[in-house]
């Protein structure tokens, strides 16, 4: 294990890290070197990346080397960015391992899709359960009528209370980023003058009176 690392766990899905001294100075040219921090659990630093940083080679070097590597994949700024961790096998082909997504500075394990139809599926699973439970509950047995199901005086489940949210202050990254955002979502207005000319309106011409 590295000094200064914490040990990653068995489900590193579950894990996050950040630096929140670094986070407001994030952008595409330093969010490798963000990712490559000692603390940072989800870096190897047996890498071609470490290699390169440390004899101060060339980054495009990455792409004649073989072996584990960390590449920028995709930057939506100034909020996320996207880091695959792959094996390189030669300057065109390389097998994905891993992504982790940066939001806000704070960096997560992307999960796979074995993690996600597993979750969607204890999930279902959970649902289907309590709902059987419920309606057994509901089911009355009498010898000479049988099973008969009582909606009415069936067990009704506990209500949830809602525990209220605590809202948090936002930091000073969030409004930054945020007032970023909305300058360059707000659309400019134009304002056009629209000139009317008055033109002079004459009264109608007076009715004579007929004459027989």
């Amino acid at each position: 294990m590295v000094p200064g690392r914490p040990p990653v766990p068995d489900n590193p899905l579950g894990l996050s890290w950040h630096d929140s001294a670094l986070i407001p100075m994030l952008n595409p040219s330093n969010i490798m070197e963000y990712f490559s921090e000692k603390s940072n659990p989800f870096f190897d630093r047996t890498c071609n990346n470490e290699i390169v940083k440390m004899q101060r080679l060339n980054p495009e070097q990455l792409t004649n080397m073989t072996g584990l590597e960390y590449i920028l994949l995709h930057v939506q700024e100034p909020i996320l960015y996207v880091i695959r961790k792959q094996e390189r096998h030669s300057p065109t082909q390389a097998t994905p391992l891993a992504d982790y997504y940066i939001i806000a500075g704070v960096v997560y394990q992307a999960p796979d899709l074995g993690s996600v139809v597993n979750s969607r599926l204890l999930s279902t699973v959970h649902h289907l359960q309590s709902a059987i439970e419920e309606a057994s509950s509901c089911s009355r047995y009498h010898p000479s009528k049988g099973y008969t199901w009582d909606f009415k005086n069936g067990k009704s489940l506990p209500a949830k209370k809602e525990v209220p949210v605590r809202e948090e202050p936002s930091s000073l990254f969030q409004r930054q980023r945020v007032d970023m955002l909305l300058a360059e979502l707000t659309p400019v207005e134009v304002k056009q003058e629209i000139k009317t000319e008055k033109k002079d309106m004459k009264p109608p011409p007076e009715k004579k009176p007929r004459t027989n």
